[in-house]
C-alpha cells in the first residue's frame, strides 16, 4: 500500500512537470500558505531561527518574512518536478547562468562550487550538471522509490560521481583530483561529532569544517555558486574565486565562510533555508532553542 501511494504521488508529481511555470509558481504559493498555516513545527522552527538572526526585527515583520520563506520553498518543491523530467532546452531557458568563466580554473586546480542553502539549490545543482559532470553529497532516503528517483535525477545530463554522507570526505577528495567540481553544501548542523563551532548571524552554530580540510588536502579553489529564485525561473551566479583562502586556521576558515553566507542572505532573505534546525547542536551548558 505505501509503494502504491509512493508511486501514485510520483505520477501527480510528473504530471505537474507540464504546466507552464506561472500555473507551477501559483500552485506552489497556496502550498506554501497551507504549510505554514497547518506545519506548526517547521513554522515554530522557521520563526526561531528568524528570531535568532534578526532581533531587531518586529514579530510582525518575522512572520511575514516566515510566510514568504514557506512560498518559496514550496515552489521551490514544485519546481523540482522540471529538474526530473523536463527537456533541457526547457531548462536551459528557465535556469539561466551567470560568471559560467569561473567554473574552471586555468591553472587546472580542483574547484568546490560553495552552494549554501537556498530553495534554488536544486535548481542550481540541475544546471551545473548540465555544464559540466561534478560531483556532490547526498543522503540514502528511506523510501527505496523516492531514493531512486533522486539519485536518477542528478545522473540526467551528466555522469556525475555521487559520495554518500556515510562515506565522508575520502570518496569527495578522490573526485576533486580527478578534476570533477564538486558541488557542496556547506550551512547545516549534523550534530557534534566532527564540528566545530562558529558564529552564525552572532549565535553559535555547530559548523562543519569540510571546506577548509578540503582546500588544504587538495588546494581546491572555492567559487560561490548562489541560485536565485526568479519569476520566470531561476538564476544561478558563479562568483570569482576566493582569494587569500584558506586563511590562518581551520576557526578562521569557518568564520570566513559564515560571514560570507551571510551577506548573501541578506540580498534574498526569504529565500534562506529557515525550515532546518540550524542551531540545534549546542555548547555545552546551553540551553536548547527549539521545543
Amino acid at each position: 500500500m505505501k509503494k502504491l501511494a509512493t508511486y501514485c504521488g510520483l505520477g501527480l508529481l510528473w504530471w505537474l512537470h507540464w504546466l507552464p511555470l506561472r500555473w507551477l509558481r501559483a500552485l506552489g504559493a497556496a502550498l506554501g500558505h497551507l504549510l505554514y498555516r497547518f506545519g506548526r513545527e517547521r513554522r515554530q522552527v522557521a520563526l526561531t531561527n528568524l528570531r535568532l538572526c534578526f532581533p531587531t526585527l518586529s514579530e510582525v515583520d518575522r512572520e511575514q518574512l516566515a510566510r514568504r520563506h514557506f512560498v518559496a520553498f514550496a515552489q521551490a518543491v514544485l519546481d523540482r518536478t522540471l529538474g526530473w523530467w523536463a527537456p533541457r532546452c526547457r531548462l536551459e531557458r528557465l535556469i539561466r547562468l551567470r560568471g559560467g568563466e569561473h567554473l574552471r580554473s586555468a591553472d587546472g586546480r580542483p574547484t568546490i562550487l560553495l552552494a549554501p542553502h537556498f530553495v534554488g539549490l536544486d535548481a542550481g545543482g540541475t544546471r551545473m550538471t548540465m555544464e559540466t559532470p561534478v560531483c556532490s553529497v547526498y543522503s540514502n532516503q528511506k523510501n527505496p522509490v523516492l531514493n531512486r528517483l533522486l539519485y536518477t535525477g542528478r545522473m540526467r545530463f551528466n555522469p556525475s560521481q555521487l559520495a554518500s554522507r556515510q562515506e565522508g570526505l575520502r570518496k569527495v577528495v578522490k573526485y576533486l583530483k580527478e578534476g570533477y567540481p564538486f558541488y557542496y553544501l556547506p550551512d547545516m548542523d549534523f550534530g557534534p561529532k566532527e564540528s566545530i563551532f562558529s558564529s552564525f548571524f552572532g549565535v553559535q552554530a555547530a559548523t562543519i569544517p569540510a571546506l577548509s580540510r578540503l582546500v588544504r588536502l587538495t588546494g581546491a579553489r572555492v567559487v560561490p555558486c548562489i541560485t536565485r529564485q526568479v519569476a520566470d525561473g531561476y538564476e544561478v551566479e558563479l562568483q570569482p574565486a576566493w582569494e587569500n583562502f584558506p586563511g590562518a586556521s581551520i576557526e578562521a576558515d569557518a568564520e570566513f565562510m559564515n560571514r560570507f553566507i551571510e551577506s548573501e542572505v541578506l540580498k534574498m532573505p526569504e529565500q534562506y533555508f529557515w525550515l532546518h534546525k540550524r542551531f540545534k547542536t549546542r555548547p555545552a551548558g546551553e540551553q536548547r532553542f527549539y521545543k
